[in-house]
């Protein structure tokens, strides 16, 4: 029997491209391998028109945490009468976990992001929000192992919007084909300076 973190499953990826970024995650929400509670979970989260979050791990702290951070985002919006970069999202989200440290948010973030010069931004955290950056892809959840081996066979530098949507599908894809607690389907975003793509996935719902 799994832990705490393996309790509703999930599956998240964000991967970067050539002046874009795509987010991923799928659309289970289960009780461990028992029960499947919706098709229709989504684990991704726009926090502005940059930045998405996606959240792996309890859904409770899933909904919770992605609450938090629309309030701070909207908090920091009306002071400042600015949207929030991306560089500070990502802060933010790492102070936020750090500051529950000794009751932490039962979540492992992925942040994806243009900053002000378009390019990729791409961050995972722990517990604590201790941040990983990455290049090229970064991955969380149930099925991370498995998107990770198809994360590094697929991603390649310098990909167009298009492209990054079929490898990012592609990846999410089978990367849940054999974890039961993800999968069901997937929503798949890729954010462009001038606009933002979001596509619906059907997958093995078995």
């Amino acid at each position: 029997m799994g832990g705490i973190m393996e309790y509703n499953g999930g599956a998240v990826v964000a991967m970067a491209g050539d002046h874009c970024v795509g987010i991923a995650s799928d659309h289970r929400l289960g009780i461990r391998q028992l029960t499947t509670v919706a098709m229709n979970f989504g684990k991704t989260f726009q926090l502005t028109d940059k930045c998405y979050i996606g959240l792996a791990g309890l859904a409770t702290d899933v909904q919770t945490f992605s609450e938090l951070m629309n309030f701070k985002i909207k908090l920091f919006n009306l002071r400042e009468e600015r949207s929030m970069p991306t560089p500070m999202v990502k802060a933010m989200v790492g102070s936020s976990l750090y500051e529950k440290r000794f009751g932490p948010w039962l979540v492992e973030p992925v942040l994806a992001g243009l900053d002000h010069d378009n390019n990729p931004i791409l961050s995972s955290y722990d517990f604590i929000g201790a941040a990983t950056n990455a290049k090229d892809f970064v991955v969380a959840g149930t099925a991370g192992d498995g998107l990770c081996g198809a994360c590094e066979s697929f991603w390649k530098p310098n990909m167009s919007p298009d492209e990054l949507f079929e490898t990012l599908a592609q990846c999410l894809l089978s990367g849940t084909d054999r974890d039961c607690l993800s999968g069901w389907g997937g929503t798949v975003t890729i954010i462009c300076p001038d606009k933002i793509i979001t596509r619906t996935l059907k997958g093995r719902m078995d």
